[in-house]
This record gives C-alpha cells, structure tokens and sequence, in this order.
C-alpha cells in the first residue's frame, strides 16, 4: 500500500533498504524516484528492522548481548562465537583515522561485526559492530560479553582468536587446546591434540555456515553507501535470517 506523498510502496521500500547492495543513485534510479526518497525509505526502514532483534523459540526476540547470555545461562545451551568482515568503502584521503579499517587479515578496507549462534547454528545476536582493524578479542572485550558472562552459567565456544577472555570470565568462553610441546613432541600427543582441535571444529562451524547464510544477501557482500549505518544493516539482516531459520519446513507457514 502506498502513503499518501510517498512513491515507494512498503516492500519497495523493504527491497530498497536491504535486498540491493548497490548506491542510493542506482537505486533511484531503477524504482524511478529521487535519491531523497531512497534515502529516506532506507533511514526508516533498516532501524526498525535491526530493533526487533533475532528470534528464538515461542517467537521470542533478543535484542542485545544482555539478553543472549541470560538465555544461554537459563536454557544451559552454549552459543558459538565469531566475527565476520565486509568490505567497505575506503575513507577519503586525508582523513583522519583513514587506516582503521583496513584489516590485517584481508588487508582491504572492511567492518567488522560480531556474530553468535546458538549450539544448532541459529543467529541469536549480530552486531557490536567496529573498524576491520579491529581484533576480534578487542571486539569482544569493548563489547561486554567478558563481563557479562562472569557467573551467567553461560558457556561461548570460540576460536583460537578468543582465548584471551577464557581466564578473565572462569572458563566460560572455550578455546581450541593450546600446545603443550612446541618441539618434538610425543606422537601420542600429537594424536591427542589433533583430535581434540578436529572435536572443536566440529562444533564450531556451525556459526561459519551462519555467517556464509548472512552473507548470502547481497547487501553484506560489499558495503558501499555510509559506514554508520552498516550496524542496522547487518542486524537488520540478522534478525530476517533468524526468522528463517526458526520455520519449520515440515509445516506450511503461519
């Protein structure tokens, strides 16, 4: 249905705000509107979109890191920890803090956005977004997560990249197994090791193959309008998935 002085019906503007990963003048111009009124669809609709949150079961929604570990801690379910980069537009030359997004590990110009999923690979939270360079413990660390996850019961199962928070928040946040022998170790032992990093990966892909679903949607695969409002765009995406993922195929849908 379309408002009185609007041009874009509302799942135009859905379209607009998150289907097509491309500028604003591209965009006006295939709907055959002005660059104003993409703009404006887009500034009202992604931050609706990204406040409602994910969902998890009976239709709940959580809307914040708060929200997640209170109901890992209650369900005593573990959630699966990870970040995911996009790129995006390099800053304009002189401009201060131009290199903060370029990440060491693609060496391109990026945002970074934590990802967590519950133990079967359902997005529970996508956000705390933050610069490409940087690192995905610093991300964690300013997030909160550390702090809230002190005494929640909740346990987060990461990658070797995390396993700074492991001793600050009681073992909660579980880490491929360090090396004990650095030079020629036992065969054993490296039998020993091997298999107990295989076991982790196991468990832990689940939250790559979320990721690889978000990124499904072509707005995540290249950012190229503003950087700030990348946060409401990757929540925005989380939150649709998560209503995805919650369908049960084997009933039609209500």
């Amino acid at each position: 249905m379309r408002e009185p002085g609007y041009r874009l019906v509302f799942l135009d503007r859905l379209l607009v705000a998150l289907r097509h990963g491309v500028t604003h003048d591209v965009l006006a111009a295939w709907f055959e509107v002005d660059r104003s009124t993409v703009t404006r669809a887009i500034g009202e609709i992604r931050p609706i979109l990204a406040e409602r949150g994910c969902r998890i079961e009976n239709r709940t929604r959580l809307r914040d890191l708060g929200e997640v570990v209170e109901y890992l801690g209650s369900t005593e379910d573990y959630a699966i920890l990870d970040a995911t980069e996009v790129r995006a537009r390099r800053p304009a030359a002189h401009t201060a803090g131009r290199d903060r997004f370029i990440s060491g590990k693609s060496r391109q110009n990026a945002i970074k956005s934590m990802v967590n999923t519950d133990s079967v690979g359902r997005v529970v939270f996508c956000g705390a977004t933050v610069p490409g360079s940087v690192a995905d413990i610093t991300q964690a660390r300013d997030s909160g997560l550390a702090g809230l996850l002190v005494g929640s019961g909740a346990r987060v199962l990461a990658d070797a990249g995390y396993q700074g928070p492991n001793a600050d928040t009681g073992s909660a946040v579980i880490t491929p197994p360090h090396r004990k022998f650095r030079r020629n170790p036992p065969a054993w032992y490296e039998q020993h090791h091997r298999t107990q990093r295989q076991a982790h990966s196991r468990h832990r892909i689940r939250v790559e193959h979320a990721i690889a679903h978000l990124q499904n949607w072509r707005a995540l695969t290249r950012h190229l309008t503003r950087r700030t409002g990348f946060d409401h765009t990757v929540r925005a995406i989380a939150g649709l998935l998560s209503d995805h993922q919650h369908i049960d195929r084997a009933q039609p849908a209500r």
